[in-house]
């Protein structure tokens, strides 16, 4: 009987002996399974980083810009006050949206322009970086999502393959036991179970950010309409 039909031994079955008796192309549709599995766990180690900050940076930042409306009505001095203490709220993609905002209406205000024309700059410059903000805040998410959706059909793949190497082998041997047959068997579906474990992940996570993420572009959005409000009363 050829080596390759064997009767394995119980420790063949362990998952490192079963990648490295694989044919040749599935091992390559592993190694990228894995690739891809190890990219997603670093963009979601990193997204989770970024969102945390955004989203204990934003809180602060609100904190900090309704105490300025609470002492009263909205003044130049009140408005520079939250201006000069933003500088460390980097990470809060409502803090950008305010100083866009900010720099918008202060290059207005040197000048004696129209109201209506004022608004229509502010508006477009708050939406304007509201936009960059929340395209920062989705990157890298394509990948997780196609990692998720292609990662099980590359391990369906490879399982293919390897199943019909088996057929193949076997044909020229005529031996279709259970012992000469497991092992093989074995070695076809891992990939399918490496492209699960490396699908669910991903998916899991995609939806976690992407809903995080829509929660802060309600939050940018809104308040870019409450400061066009306060522009409108206090400044115009």
């Amino acid at each position: 009987m050829p080596v390759f039909l064997q009767e394995a031994a119980p420790d063949d079955y362990s998952w490192l002996a079963l990648v490295l008796a694989a044919p040749a192309e599935v091992k390559a549709l592993i190694i990228v399974l894995l690739v891809m599995m190890l990219i997603s766990w670093f963009i979601v180690g990193v997204k989770i980083v970024g969102l945390l900050q955004a989203t204990l940076q934003t809180r602060r930042f609100l904190d900090l810009f309704w105490a300025e409306e609470d002492t009263g009505t909205w003044s130049p001095d009140r408005i520079e006050t939250v201006y000069a203490q933003i500088k460390s709220l980097n990470k809060s993609p409502l803090a950008k949206v305010f100083h866009s905002g900010y720099v918008e209406l202060a290059r207005i205000s040197s000048g004696t322009p129209d109201r209506e024309g004022t608004l229509e700059n502010i508006e477009r410059s708050l939406r304007r970086s509201g936009t960059t903000e929340m395209t920062k805040l989705e990157s890298l998410l394509p990948f997780l999502a196609t990692t998720g959706s292609v990662s099980p059909f590359i391990g369906l793949l490879g399982t293919v393959l390897g199943i019909l190497e088996v057929f193949h082998q076997l044909g020229g041997s005529g031996d279709a036991s259970l012992g000469v047959v497991g092992p093989k068997i074995a070695e076809a579906l891992l990939v399918t179970a490496i492209g699960l474990f490396a699908a669910i992940p991903a998916v899991m996570a995609y939806n976690y950010f992407l809903r995080r993420i829509r929660v802060i572009e309600a939050e940018v959005e809104t308040f870019g309409s409450d400061f066009l409000n306060i522009v409108k009363r206090h400044f115009l």
